[in-house]
Formats: C-alpha cells, structure tokens, sequence
C-alpha cells in the first residue's frame, strides 16, 4: 500500500551512518531533512552522498531539504551537551560565550541586553522553559528560572512580546543556500519568515545561480507570518507549520485551529502543507508513542496535510526505524478514513485552461470508477502536481525522465514518482506505465486505471489526454 501522506526524517547522530539511511530508505522515508542549525558541512556532504549512492542501490529518489538557520538567538552549549534547571533557582545568561550548567549558559546575540527590561519572559526551546529577568548588569542578565526542565545546547530563545532588530536573511543563510544549490538539494526551508519580502529574496538569490530546481519551504513560527500568511503562501511552494517554535510566540491552545487554517490555504493555494515538531517525541526515549500522539498524527492526516515531519525522533532518538515504522503505520490507517470526495471539492479551481479541467476530471473518474491509480507521464510534474490538489483516492504514479521532477514531487500527496529512461511512443509509455503499476500496487484482474498526460511529450506543454484502462 503506498501512502499518499509524505514523511520526512531528520537526519542527526542516531541515523548518520549508511546502513540506517538505508533502513530509514526501504521503510517509507520521501524526503531528508537537514538541519543547518546543527550540521556541518562535512556532515552534509558524507550523508547526501550516501544518499545519492542509496538511491540508485535501490532505485528510489529520495529528495533533500536544506533547512535555514534564520535570524534567531540560540543559547550556547552545556557541559555534556545539557543542563537541568530549578524552578526558583537564580542563574545568569551571559552575551559572550561561555560553557553552560545548571548556573548559568550564553546566547549568540551581543545586543540581546539592550531589548529586554526587568520582568521581560524569556523562552527558550519551543517555550517549554521561561526565565524571568529580574536584574540586568554589563555582561549579563540575572534571570529566575520560573520552570523545571533539561535544556539542550543551540536552543532558540525568544523574548515574550519584544520585537528584535535580526536581519531576516543571515550571511549563514545566504552561504547555506549556495550550498544547497552546490549540492543540487530540492528544497531550502525558510526559517522565521515574516513576510514575502524574506522569500522572495531567497527566490532572487536562485534565480541569480540559475537554479530552477530547488523549492522554497517557508517555515510559519511567528504571529507575525501569520499577520502575513496569504502573501508568504502566495511566493511560497510550500508551508512548514513549525508548531515548536510557533508554540514559543502564541498560546499553545491555539495551535491546533492555527493547523488546520494553514494547511486548508495550502491546499486551496495548490502548495505543499507540512505539519511539523513533536508528532511522535515520545519515541526519542520509548518503542512506543502515546494515545494522544497517534491522535495528533492521524488528525494532521485527515486534515489533508501533504506531509508530516519527525526531527528529535530520528535525529537523536533511540528508536528511528521503529518511530518511522509506525509514523507510516498510523498515516496507512488514517488515510483509510479521509472523505475523498469531500476534500476534492473543498475548493474551486478558478483556473480553466486544459490542465487544470483534465486534471480535475482525472480525479473524479477516479472517485467515481474507483480505479487502483493514476499514471501521469511528465516533464516538469505540473500535471501531478494539479492532480494532487484535487486529492484522488488512488496513487498517482508520476513517471518522468527527469530526476530533478522526480525529487521535486516527493513532498506532494498522493503522488508516487518513479524515474524512467525516457517518454517516447504514448504505446510504450502505456507499457511501462503497467509494469511499473504492478510493481508499486497489488492489481487484481478487472481493475481499472487512468493515464492522463500531454502528448507529443516533448512538445505540448500541457495535459491534453485521459486514457481508462481496465487491467
């Protein structure tokens, strides 16, 4: 069974080596995410080369995502890579760094002691720890801890009602970007976007390398980006609703509507939607999750999320296979339960050029036929990724000569691409078209599928045909 909701893995200490990218690979991993926060380059070049040797061991296209620093204050590092802390206790935060413990840690902002005042919050990893300043000397703020908790090295920090003067693009990002670029990954994610502004500076640097390839993921984290969440889904190809760090600048209640808000604008604006943080963190320390996780799991599925997203659980958690194992698990049994027919017509495509009517016609003979798949041979994956938005019950196989379309469709559901060596003849494409359904789907005789594409492939831009074929 393919599932039609995409997962992506984080990859971190527990899961650097070959063999648990291999694992993570074979066991339903789309798309890698790198975290520039905590990577190397040294680290990001050994893992993308293994991948990229991974992918054409096993024939998969597994994609990568980049993902920006951005302009925020993190606290420095611990003795032991952590500190726990008192509720009531006094500790220090210092401007310059020094090694952190249970008395005292840094951030990596110098000007940090000229925004805050006497009794300003400050919260730090995904506002599940607040300290309170109660004094403010040369080098560094006295601050009470008003919550008990562990806290890790390079954690954001984020001042309760204080607005920062941060540049929204950081020289990091600007050389992590053309480090993505170098390495030919398939998306860059945004953090601390703000406005469109942000993004379309990212799009400006792209488009400066010639680089048409590589999809900007604008990470929503702020009540400012959801002062301005239209314009950024606007430039955007796709959100990554960061709920930790959202959690830190919002009340947590409010969270869960916020979701579902984010995600209906994707879908309406045909984008990618990515529900993201603490989806499964139990299973860093446990075999298995708790009640409430799967719940929130399977609800960011019914929500008609296009992907969902593990980061501690398999970057330094003891069970990654087993957390990706039943991340699949719980998406393969929620997606049981989606109304199809209603999220299809949730919206109206205002567009009625070819592709998009055939796109939406495609879709609904799927409902109505219940057919096993849809084949969409492709260029570019427009087709596919018209498909996808009117979310049809069945796979669409997208199958493309292409290896930068292939990877850029791995974020999108529903859709299932697969690198071939050419499109030719609409007979051969029909062909291996069949093959390739047998191998990916279990096919019982009399079923249906549909093939839907342009043709002449090399030259007609758009979808033009639908062909029903009953197997």
């Amino acid at each position: 069974m393919l599932n039609k909701t995409k997962v992506i893995a984080t990859l971190g200490p527990s899961t650097m080596d070959k063999e648990q990218i291999r694992r993570l690979m074979e066991n339903g991993v789309d798309v890698f995410r790198i975290n520039m926060s905590y990577a190397s380059y040294n680290f990001c070049n050994d893992v993308i080369n293994k991948i990229n040797e991974l992918n054409k061991e096993l024939q998969l296209s597994v994609a990568v995502m980049i993902d920006l620093v951005g302009p925020k204050i993190r606290t420095g590092k611990f003795l032991n890579g952590h500190a726990y802390f008192r509720r009531g206790d006094k500790i220090r935060i210092y401007m310059d760094e020094v090694i952190g413990d249970s008395t005292k840690f840094s951030v990596d902002y110098s000007n940090l002691i000229k925004y805050v005042d006497f009794n300003s919050i400050l919260k730090v990893q995904d506002g599940t720890m607040q300290f309170e300043v109660i004094d403010i000397k040369i080098d560094c703020l006295i601050c009470e801890v008003l919550t008990d908790g562990i806290l890790n090295d390079c954690q954001t920090v984020v001042l309760d009602g204080i607005k920062l003067s941060l540049p929204s693009l950081t020289r990091k990002d600007e050389d992590d970007i053309y480090f993505a670029h170098k390495v030919n990954a398939d998306f860059v994610a945004l953090s601390y976007v703000a406005s469109q502004e942000e993004v379309l500076a990212v799009n400006d640097i792209l488009i400066g390398l010639k680089n048409d390839h590589i999809g900007i993921i604008s990470k929503i984290e702020t009540e400012d980006a959801l002062d301005h969440l239209d314009e950024i889904i606007r430039v955007s190809d796709g959100i990554m609703i960061s709920r930790g760090e959202l959690g830190a600048s919002i009340p947590f209640e409010r969270i869960p509507g916020v979701q579902k808000k984010i995600i209906n604008k994707c879908h309406e604006a045909g984008i990618v939607s990515i529900v993201a943080t603490e989806l499964l963190s139990s299973m860093e320390r446990a075999a298995s999750p708790t009640r409430a996780e799967v719940s929130d799991v399977a609800n960011a599925v019914l929500d008609g999320a296009d992907a969902v997203m593990l980061s501690g659980e398999t970057t330094i958690g003891k069970f990654p296979i087993e957390t990706l194992n039943m991340m699949e698990k719980i998406i393969n049994t929620a997606e049981k339960d989606i109304d199809y027919l209603d999220m299809a017509n949730r919206f109206v495509d205002k567009h009625n050029d070819i592709t998009s009517v055939i796109s939406q016609n495609v879709c609904l003979s799927a409902n109505k036929l219940k057919c096993s798949c849809i084949i969409a041979p492709t260029m570019s994956g427009y087709t596919a990724r018209k498909m996808s938005r009117f979310r049809p019950p069945c796979p669409i196989i997208a199958v493309s000569p292409n290896v930068d379309t292939v990877k850029s469709l791995q974020l999108h559901f529903g859709v299932n691409p697969v690198l071939i060596d050419e499109l030719s003849s609409l007979d051969k494409i029909i062909v291996e078209s069949k093959k390739i359904v047998f191998k990916l789907i279990s096919i019982n005789p009399g079923d249906k599928i549909i093939i839907t594409g342009g043709y002449p492939f090399s030259d007609v831009k758009s979808t033009n045909f639908m062909k029903i074929e009953e197997l």
